[in-house]
């Protein structure tokens, strides 16, 4: 029986063709040659490949499917494109096909409510499941729906008060996009920036306007108030209505809420975050930009109105 310790491949008998590749040997000086050769193509593709990489375009949010803002941008973009259209479906269906009247109005046209209505309640609602879901998923087209109907809501309010006040929807919009771009300049130089101690304080002020909002709507719809804007319309300071009053205090928590969207933004890009959540920085900041587009147009109306 042979010696298992002779299987070792070391002890096996060399080919005499193998003999000369011994270190020195003439065929391992040409293998040694055309190994260098091998690793100098190889360093030429790799240096290649590396000034590649340096010449190609950073990846984007696509490519790494992070969070940023160039994308978040676009996204928000998007969304407002869809909220004109719809808005533009509901001036239409309001006023009847026709442009608002210039003067008298209610001599021989009267709106119709129902864009209003049918896109205020559906955009509540989309708003409240969006908000209270997202954690676990973020739905596009929930967002997208909720585009379509606050553009519904948007487009019939701002025909009926055109209606009322003609002008007022140019100046709204003027108002609402210098509040945003102001608010943008400012958070962009790092002049103001959002912080815990702001963050309550704007907490309790919301509060406090949601309460007061929901007894005015009581009152109105219950006869108790019958002035135009309810509590709003009453002039407790020096003939000043309280509408204004609120309404500038309004104005300012809703651009701190514009800075809020923006940090929160800034950091989910800054932690990485998924891509998809893109879609719920661009709902927050269509969110706040109605509500300060409403509360303008109310405030114009109230100050017209007086």
């Amino acid at each position: 029986m042979s010696n298992f310790a002779f299987n070792n491949p070391a002890f096996k008998q060399q080919d005499p063709r193998n003999v000369a590749t011994y270190p020195g040997g003439p065929q391992a000086a040409q293998g040694a040659q055309n190994a260098s050769f091998q690793h100098a193509g190889i360093d030429a593709a790799t240096n290649a490949q590396l000034e590649g990489m340096y010449a190609a375009p950073p990846a984007g949010a696509i490519e790494t499917d992070r969070m940023s803002v160039e994308d978040t941008v676009w996204k928000t973009a998007g969304l407002f494109g869809i909220l004109l259209v719809t808005a533009a479906i509901g001036w239409v269906w309001t006023l009847g096909g026709v442009s608002a009247p210039a003067y008298n109005p209610y001599s021989d046209f009267q709106p119709n409510m129902l864009p209003w209505i049918v896109g205020a309640l559906a955009g509540f609602v989309l708003a409240m499941v969006i908000t209270f879901t997202s954690r676990k998923k973020v739905r596009p087209a929930l967002i997208f729906a909720y585009a379509a109907f606050e553009g519904l809501f948007i487009g019939g309010i701002s025909a009926f008060f055109e209606v009322l006040y003609p002008g007022i929807v140019v100046q709204a919009t003027l108002a609402t996009v210098s509040v945003v771009g102001v608010t943008l300049a400012l958070f962009a130089s790092g002049k103001i920036r959002a912080s815990k101690k702001a963050t309550k304080i704007f907490m309790i002020a919301m509060m406090g306007y949601l309460v007061f909002s929901l007894l005015n709507v009581v009152l109105m719809w219950t006869g108790i108030n019958d002035n135009a804007f309810g509590l709003l319309s009453a002039k407790p300071f020096l003939g000043i209505p309280l509408g204004l009053i609120i309404g500038v205090l309004v104005v300012i928590m809703a651009a701190y809420s514009l800075v809020l969207d923006f940090d929160q933004i800034q950091q989910g890009v800054r932690n990485g975050a998924p891509r998809q959540y893109g879609w719920l920085g661009a709902f927050g900041i269509m969110v706040t930009v109605v509500w300060l587009y409403i509360e303008i147009l109310r405030i114009i109306a109230i100050a017209r109105s007086n």
